[in-house]
Protein backbone atom coordinates (compact mmCIF):
# COMPACT_ATOMS: atom_id res chain seq x y z
CA UNK A 1 0.00 0.00 0.00
CA UNK A 2 1.24 3.23 -1.28
CA UNK A 3 0.52 6.91 0.26
CA UNK A 4 -2.23 7.05 -2.36
CA UNK A 5 -4.43 4.44 -0.46
CA UNK A 6 -3.57 6.46 3.16
CA UNK A 7 -4.44 9.45 1.19
CA UNK A 8 -8.04 7.67 -0.17
CA UNK A 9 -8.99 6.48 3.61
CA UNK A 10 -8.38 9.94 5.07
CA UNK A 11 -10.90 11.29 2.06
CA UNK A 12 -12.90 8.08 2.66
CA UNK A 13 -13.15 8.77 6.54
CA UNK A 14 -13.49 12.49 6.19
CA UNK A 15 -16.29 11.94 4.02
CA UNK A 16 -17.99 9.29 6.03
CA UNK A 17 -18.05 11.74 8.96
CA UNK A 18 -19.74 14.90 7.06
CA UNK A 19 -21.86 12.60 4.77
CA UNK A 20 -23.44 11.07 8.44
CA UNK A 21 -23.61 14.71 9.89
CA UNK A 22 -25.13 16.12 6.96
CA UNK A 23 -27.96 12.85 6.72
CA UNK A 24 -28.67 13.87 10.44
CA UNK A 25 -29.30 17.05 10.63
CA UNK A 26 -31.37 16.78 7.27
CA UNK A 27 -33.42 13.86 8.59
CA UNK A 28 -33.55 14.97 12.33
CA UNK A 29 -36.95 16.17 13.78
CA UNK A 30 -35.99 19.96 15.14
CA UNK A 31 -38.20 21.21 17.89
CA UNK A 32 -38.15 24.77 18.70
CA UNK A 33 -39.94 24.45 22.11
CA UNK A 34 -39.39 26.93 24.56
CA UNK A 35 -39.10 23.89 26.80
CA UNK A 36 -36.40 22.80 25.01
CA UNK A 37 -34.13 25.65 27.02
CA UNK A 38 -34.87 24.71 30.38
CA UNK A 39 -33.13 22.86 32.87
CA UNK A 40 -32.50 19.50 31.94
CA UNK A 41 -31.97 17.43 35.12
CA UNK A 42 -34.57 18.07 37.62
CA UNK A 43 -36.83 20.86 35.71
CA UNK A 44 -36.62 23.16 38.22
CA UNK A 45 -35.25 26.59 37.39
CA UNK A 46 -32.03 27.25 39.47
CA UNK A 47 -31.55 29.80 42.78
CA UNK A 48 -28.87 30.98 42.80
CA UNK A 49 -25.61 30.86 40.78
CA UNK A 50 -25.60 28.29 38.17
CA UNK A 51 -21.76 27.74 37.37
CA UNK A 52 -19.94 25.89 40.25
CA UNK A 53 -16.41 25.66 39.87
CA UNK A 54 -15.09 22.22 40.63
CA UNK A 55 -12.08 20.94 42.27
CA UNK A 56 -9.67 19.56 39.31
CA UNK A 57 -9.03 16.52 42.30
CA UNK A 58 -12.61 15.28 41.80
CA UNK A 59 -11.71 15.34 37.75
CA UNK A 60 -7.97 13.66 38.21
CA UNK A 61 -9.75 11.08 40.84
CA UNK A 62 -12.33 10.11 37.97
CA UNK A 63 -9.47 9.88 34.97
CA UNK A 64 -7.11 7.97 37.50
CA UNK A 65 -10.05 5.23 38.16
CA UNK A 66 -10.90 4.54 34.47
CA UNK A 67 -6.97 4.65 33.45
CA UNK A 68 -6.30 1.56 35.99
CA UNK A 69 -9.89 0.09 35.58
CA UNK A 70 -8.59 -0.18 31.68
CA UNK A 71 -5.16 -1.48 32.32
CA UNK A 72 -6.45 -4.25 34.93
CA UNK A 73 -9.29 -5.23 32.19
CA UNK A 74 -6.00 -6.60 30.21
CA UNK A 75 -5.29 -9.27 32.84
CA UNK A 76 -8.36 -11.00 32.05
CA UNK A 77 -7.46 -11.98 28.53
CA UNK A 78 -3.56 -12.99 30.28
CA UNK A 79 -5.64 -15.61 32.83
CA UNK A 80 -7.65 -16.80 30.42
CA UNK A 81 -4.87 -18.34 28.54
CA UNK A 82 -1.74 -18.18 31.07
CA UNK A 83 -1.29 -22.11 31.58
CA UNK A 84 -0.67 -22.19 27.62
CA UNK A 85 1.42 -19.22 27.12
CA UNK A 86 4.53 -19.70 29.51
CA UNK A 87 7.07 -18.00 31.32
CA UNK A 88 8.28 -15.26 29.26
CA UNK A 89 4.16 -14.20 29.31
CA UNK A 90 4.51 -14.27 32.58
CA UNK A 91 7.23 -11.66 33.03
CA UNK A 92 5.73 -9.86 30.78
CA UNK A 93 2.57 -9.65 32.83
CA UNK A 94 4.94 -8.83 35.66
CA UNK A 95 6.46 -6.15 34.75
CA UNK A 96 2.98 -4.29 33.23
CA UNK A 97 1.97 -4.58 36.50
CA UNK A 98 5.36 -3.38 38.12
CA UNK A 99 4.77 -0.71 35.92
CA UNK A 100 1.43 -0.17 36.62
CA UNK A 101 2.07 0.11 40.74
CA UNK A 102 4.54 2.77 39.87
CA UNK A 103 1.97 4.73 38.61
CA UNK A 104 -0.52 3.89 41.53
CA UNK A 105 2.36 4.57 43.78
CA UNK A 106 3.45 8.02 42.03
CA UNK A 107 -0.25 9.03 41.98
CA UNK A 108 -0.27 7.98 45.67
CA UNK A 109 2.77 10.37 46.54
CA UNK A 110 1.24 13.22 44.36
CA UNK A 111 -1.85 13.28 46.47
CA UNK A 112 -4.32 12.63 43.58
CA UNK A 113 -5.89 9.77 45.57
CA UNK A 114 -7.16 12.23 48.43
CA UNK A 115 -10.73 13.46 48.06
CA UNK A 116 -11.15 16.35 50.20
Amino acid sequence: MGSEAIIVFIIAGVVMVAGSNFLSNLISHKSDNPQKREPYESGMVTKGPTWVQFKVGYYLFAILFLIFDVEIAFLFPWAVVFKSIGAVAFLEILIFLIILGLGLLYAWKKGALKWE
